[in-house]
């Protein structure tokens, strides 16, 4: 949705489908795009005609779509999405990637942020709605290009960015020797200079390994890394102030997003302050006007007493830094955790049992519906009863529902004043909607 949005501000001619507009979901993303002279068809190959110069897919559709069946019978050019986006992001004087199994989404914002309140007018392309632009992307007159890489299809390979940054390398969607090739080779690319987080001894140590241009690093645990956070202050379920020391000067830094995780984000963004040589205090002024990225621990509202938040978390990684978040702060926890599908429980399941068994206390619930599917052939050896079982034999008070529609009705049983409800989960765009939902029953 995001390049589609700047291509048109570009002047392309955009048209497009999607199960989920198919299937009547989302009606207001959807209505979005038409607003943005985007015409839509059914994912029937009937919007694939001989007017069609190239049709961008993303990584996730099949050559049994019935669109890439007529583009291929009609001879049209396919790219993945990534691709196109690298080609924009390439032709840029000034490149600014983010890469790193957690955080992208909200580095780019805070970038963004910063960047777009110092006049600096960038082009951002985000993976996530900025709430404060109200937008995933933003197409700028600067030569300045923003934008956050994706490892999990190994188009991060085909970017070659000014600035490298390099947030975490986690277990994903890949093993992690794929990983480690990936994010070494994207460093080695950087023409510029490499910003990568001294805290993740994988990071440091690829950087020692494959980085070729000046390194600027940052970190919590790191006293040696080029930007220091330390005294960490949560002040609120939405806000976290740390005190930075960048190169010898000190500043008060406030945010209005919570954790750790984003203390480590913010330092990401306000290297790359320090990389295009802008004043750095002024950067801490515009980060605190930073409201976060839809579905990242967003606060939904409270009613009846009850919190509810909707939460984009889906890895192990980001698991758990939005329960360490959470902890911060007194309130029982009832997490409904819907997987992003059966490859992942496969891949990180065990990993997925460790994060939720160590964070969660004994009077937390943790729900789980059936895994997301859409569409295609799958592997279901694994699935989230699975998950659910193994955490139960941990002393979780786990649940497993054959069916979502099954957990509001639980969830308005157990819940009482004070507690804090998660919705969380990655790829289904109705779990925003199924937040909102829930919010309802109080």
């Amino acid at each position: 949705m995001p390049l589609a949005t700047l291509l048109c501000k570009t002047g392309a001619n955009v048209t497009g489908s999607d199960r989920s507009y198919d299937n009547g979901n989302n009606p207001e993303k959807f209505q979005a795009l038409k607003d943005s002279v985007i015409e839509l068809f059914p994912q029937d190959g009937s919007g694939i005609t001989k007017y069609i110069d190239i049709l961008v897919v993303s990584s996730a559709i099949e050559n049994s779509i019935p669109d890439v069946k007529s583009a291929l019978e009609n001879n049209i050019p396919i790219i993945t999405r990534g691709q196109l986006l690298a080609q924009l992001f390439n032709a840029h004087e000034h490149k600014i990637a983010v890469a790193g199994t957690s955080g992208k989404s909200s580095v780019v914002g805070m970038i963004g942020t910063i960047l777009s309140e110092m006049g600096e007018n960038p082009t951002i392309v985000n993976g996530g709605e900025i709430r404060n632009l109200q937008s995933s992307i933003q197409k700028g007159d600067s030569g300045l290009f923003i934008a956050e890489m994706d490892e999990s299809d190994g188009s991060i390979a085909h970017y070659n960015p000014s600035i490298a940054l390099l947030n975490n390398i986690a277990l994903d969607h890949k093993s992690m020797e794929e990983l480690e090739q990936l994010f070494g080779d994207y460093l080695a690319r950087a023409s510029d200079c490499v910003i990568v987080n001294f805290d993740q001894p994988r990071v440091k140590n690829l950087c020692e390994m494959r980085a070729k241009s000046r390194v600027i690093s940052y970190g919590i645990n790191d006293d040696m890394a080029n930007l220091v956070a330390y005294n960490l202050e949560p002040y609120s379920m939405h806000g976290i102030k740390f005190h930075l020391n960048s190169y010898g000067s000190k500043y008060d830094v406030e945010l209005n997003v919570a954790g750790r995780h984003n203390v480590e984000n913010a330092l990401a963004a306000l290297s790359v302050v320090f990389a295009l040589g802008l004043d750095i205090e002024r950067g801490v002024k515009a980060l605190k006007l930073f409201k976060g990225i839809k579905r990242r621990m967003e606060y939904i509202g409270t009613s009846g007493g009850v919190a509810v938040y909707d939460d984009f978390a889906h890895n192990p990684d980001k698991i758990s830094a939005s329960l360490q978040s959470l902890k911060d702060f007194d309130g029982r926890l009832i997490i409904m955790f819907q997987p992003h599908g059966f490859a992942p429980l496969r891949l990180m399941g065990e990993e997925m049992v460790e994060v939720f068994a160590k964070y969660l206390d004994s009077d937390d619930y943790l729900l789980m519906p059936e895994a997301y599917y859409a569409g295609g052939t799958v592997d279901r050896a694994v699935t989230a009863k699975h998950i659910i079982n193994d955490l139960t034999d941990k002393g979780v008070s786990a649940h497993w529902f054959k069916n979502r529609s099954e957990i509001p009705v639980f969830i308005k049983y157990i819940a009482k004043e004070g507690d804090r409800i998660v919705i969380m989960g990655a790829r289904d765009d109705t779990l925003h909607d199924f937040a909102h939902d829930i919010l309802a029953l109080f």
